[in-house]
């Protein structure tokens, strides 16, 4: 049993996927092929925005991101402290300062009432000024964008989707990576849309940014002259391989991958309704792309036991996320160390992701069940 099977999807889509890298191999347009702008034109549509800029890694995507609203030092980036090093480590690394935010129990995702909170804390210090959000669409959850959204409207602040496990999600039929200011994703081989390496993408309806995100990701070059170079950029292009194998999986993933995962996800919460675990909460009105399908533990469970004991019987698991963003050690002793996240803490031992992916069988998830309840029920 894989904990995401990728090979079992290339079985699938082996006809296709091999084709359209033939077709690249063929015509060796492998940097800025006619794939890219055809897969971004895609994902604009499948999403519902005006722009789509396709980049080499989810990183770098929030870091054009950045770049484009001039982030930068004296600036506060309020992210959630439960999610991965990228999305602080990307206003860290453009000079701002992260402020790690406590996130929801049961969505996993940033807590708005906190988030206000962290606002306020911070402009009463009058050290920083607060730049901008990174919600992040944890394990394929989108974030209460409604709530985040009046907070940074209030305080003027730019909204910044980091939708790199979210997409496929959405919120009243409104798609995830389309609630952000700029929204972004990761097309690393894990995610919901994953290719064959890295990549990623920057969504916006700003033309203005757009542009500005279109000649920073290329050397800061002006238009379509490569050697005319206007401003400091980065080389962060998606390359043309990667377009095409994401072309026919972006319509896979449309089809019916996105309804398998949620058919798998409902499956195991039904099988483990009365197991004493917390199960995954998806609220009224949303949709979750299940890039994770994560478990919380009761307090007195023995986390290494129980991952031991189901890779003794075969079945793979994970622990997304063991540290809170403030106690990484790329922040230690900065104000992005000082931070009230008791949630986030608690979350980070008692947290555990279970097989997911949209070819996994009923008979895997039943086995990874008993294997759960088999270990609980004996502990």
């Amino acid at each position: 049993m894989n904990f995401r099977d990728l090979q079992k999807q290339y079985e699938v889509l082996k006809p296709e996927v091999d084709k359209a890298i033939n077709d690249v191999l063929t015509s060796a347009r492998f940097i800025s092929g006619p794939q890219v702008k055809v897969l971004e034109e895609k994902l604009a549509e499948y999403v519902g925005v005006k722009h789509c800029i396709t980049c080499a890694n989810g990183t770098d995507a929030i870091t054009l991101a950045l770049m484009a609203w001039n982030v930068g030092e004296g600036d506060a980036v309020f992210v959630p402290d439960f999610t991965f090093f990228s999305s602080g480590e990307c206003p860290a690394f453009s000079g701002a300062t992260p402020i790690f935010v406590d996130v929801n129990e049961r969505t996993f995702n940033i807590d708005a009432d906190k988030l206000e909170q962290a606002i306020e804390k911070v402009l009463q210090e009058g050290v920083l000024k607060p730049k901008a959000v990174i919600a992040v669409d944890l394990f394929g959850l989108p974030a209460d964008y409604e709530k985040i959204g009046h907070i940074c409207a209030k305080y003027n602040l730019y909204l910044m989707e980091d939708g790199a496990q979210g997409f496929g999600g959405s919120i009243n039929g409104k798609m995830a990576c389309s609630f952000g200011d700029i929204s972004t994703t990761s097309f690393f081989p894990a995610k919901p849309l994953g290719c064959y390496g890295d990549g990623g993408a920057v969504f916006t309806d700003n033309d203005e940014w757009a542009e500005l995100i279109r000649s920073f990701a290329v050397h800061g070059k002006n238009g379509s002259d490569k050697y005319d170079n206007c401003r400091i950029g980065m080389n962060s292009r998606l390359d043309t391989i990667q377009a095409a194998v994401l072309i026919p999986k972006l319509q896979a993933f449309a089809d019916y991958e996105l309804v398998n995962v949620n058919k798998a996800a409902q499956l195991y919460s039904k099988k483990l309704a009365d197991s004493g675990l917390v199960l995954p909460y998806v609220p009224n009105g949303y949709v979750s792309s299940w890039a994770q399908y994560t478990v919380q533990l009761p307090d007195n469970t023995d986390r290494d036991k129980l991952i031991v004991y189901l890779k003794e019987n075969g079945v793979p698991s994970m622990v997304y996320y063991a540290r809170p963003m403030h106690k990484q050690g790329a922040f230690e002793n900065t104000r992005s160390a000082v931070a009230e996240c008791g949630i986030t803490e608690r979350l980070c031992g008692t947290v555990l992701s279970l097989p997911m992916h949209p070819y996994l069988e009923s008979e895997d998830i039943e086995k990874v069940c008993n294997c759960i309840l088999e270990f609980l029920n004996n502990e």
